[in-house]
């Protein structure tokens, strides 16, 4: 009995170890049918982290070039020079070098030039701020400083930052007018010009920046804007590197003629080309000059004549009908 007891317990205990042996062997061959194929999965990783790079370094690449779209773009439309190579004594003009717009440690930001008008003068009582074009800096505006001086008026002209020898900074519309208001105040507050007798005089770009300014200051004498640009930023937009970048977001320069024009309130002597060889022989009248509300005065430019003696006459018709403040 004994050892048939064994026996049974022996059968017994036989298919319980047997059952378990088989019952691990369907969980491990479960588990090796769930379980992803390490290779698969590696080769779809490597591939989206391969795109992702990819993506990573064009972005990088493009977000690279607006950079430096942003930082050098402005060299497409100004042009300034550091060498000043004539002063007003080339033209035989007495003046003074003049600094302002101090810096907290007492450094001028601004250099130019203060040219009186002769005590006997015409109209020594206005004084002229003139705003040079984007190029060159105050020694390519020697010829233009003597023919005020000869109409007879007070004369200060300057070097926009990043120009000749005013302090260095990149060039941009909001820093010319920043520092045209700076002239501005050193000729009230310092000249003690009052700003009825102060008439803006701009060339070039110049010319556009003068038309923000008048617009700004309804209290000024008048306008003077020799040839401005028309469309000015189409020096930097249609440049082929400004369609691969937003250059519209990158650039915040407009220098936009028409807005000023519509706002300017003071009177204006208005300069254009006269370039009816390229126009089909019509004259058309400026767009923005059209804008002007106030009284305006338009003198046509033939290159043809001595444009000297038509800005001269002009000029000096258009001093004697200024209204006196």
């Amino acid at each position: 009995m004994a050892g048939n007891k064994k026996g049974l317990e022996i059968v017994a205990r036989g298919p319980g170890r047997g059952g378990e042996k088989t019952a691990a062997g369907k969980r491990t061959q479960a588990h090796a049918h769930a379980a992803p194929d390490p290779a698969k999965v590696s080769g779809r990783w490597l591939l989206g982290a391969v795109g992702l790079t990819l993506c990573g370094a064009v972005l990088c690449a493009w977000c690279g070039l607006c950079l430096l779209f942003w930082q050098g773009s402005w060299q497409l439309l100004y042009h300034p020079a550091s060498v000043v190579t004539r002063t007003p004594a080339s033209a035989g003009l007495a003046f003074d070098a003049v600094g302002f717009a101090a810096t907290d440690a007492g450094t001028p930001r601004l250099a130019g030039w203060w040219i009186a008008a002769a005590p006997e003068a015409r109209f020594a009582r206005l004084t002229v701020l003139y705003l040079h074009e984007q190029d060159g800096n105050l020694g390519d505006t020697v010829d233009s400083l003597a023919r005020l001086h000869v109409a007879g008026v007070n004369v200060l002209a300057f070097d926009y930052r990043g120009y000749g020898q005013s302090q260095f900074v990149r060039p941009s519309e909001a820093h010319w007018r920043q520092d045209t208001e700076w002239a501005l105040e050193y000729l009230i507050g310092t000249r003690h010009v009052a700003p009825g007798n102060i008439v803006v005089d701009g060339a070039g770009l110049g010319a556009n920046l003068a038309l923000e300014e008048a617009a700004a200051h309804p209290e000024l004498a008048g306008v003077i804007v020799e040839r401005p640009l028309l469309d000015p930023m189409s020096a930097i937009f249609s440049d082929a590197r400004a369609r691969m970048v937003p250059a519209h977001l990158l650039v915040r320069d407009r220098y936009d003629a028409d807005a000023a024009s519509a706002n300017v309130h003071v009177p204006v002597l208005w300069f254009a080309l006269d370039e009816r060889s390229k126009a089909g022989g019509v004259l058309r009248e400026p767009e923005a000059y059209g804008k002007i509300a106030g009284r305006k005065m338009l003198v046509w430019l033939n290159p043809a004549d001595k444009t000297d003696v038509q800005i001269a006459d002009s000029l000096t018709r258009w001093l004697d009908e200024l209204p006196l403040r």
